[in-house]
């Protein structure tokens, strides 16, 4: 069974090494996301926005593998201040609510850019949504 690999043209991912999307089979894994238009920060200093940005990212790219939002089996969502815990569980609802992945939540010291409040992972298996 082959790898198929989806990048989403950002500059770093050559310089890290990775690809938004990873699929093998009906499987497909997303890299960490975060609320970035062109390589730039959106909606700073707001968390809620900032996952919502980052989710409409995470659906656009499975949709360009070939899956859906309503495939996604499990997300991880990284958070600057885990004091925002719930302007960001209340984001994530928003998409996820009758969906209801295995989800985790938790508190990092800092992600790559000072702006970014929130980074979200997500795995999906196709055929598996409403």
């Amino acid at each position: 069974m082959s790898v198929l690999r989806f990048g989403s043209g950002a500059p770093w991912e050559s310089i890290v090494g990775y690809s938004r999307v990873v699929v093998r089979g009906d499987a497909a894994w997303v890299s960490g996301t975060t609320s970035t238009i062109d390589g730039s920060v959106v909606h700073p200093g707001d968390a809620a926005a900032q996952t919502r940005r980052a989710l409409e990212i995470i659906a656009e790219s499975l949709q360009r593998a070939g899956f859906s939002i309503n495939d996604v089996v499990r997300t991880r969502i990284f958070l600057t201040d885990i004091s925002g815990w719930e302007e960001v569980g209340r984001a994530h609802g928003e998409v996820f609510g009758d969906i209801r992945p295995a989800t985790t939540m938790v508190q990092v010291a800092a992600l790559i850019d000072p702006a970014m409040l929130v980074e979200i992972e997500a795995d999906a298996v196709r055929g598996t949504g409403a």
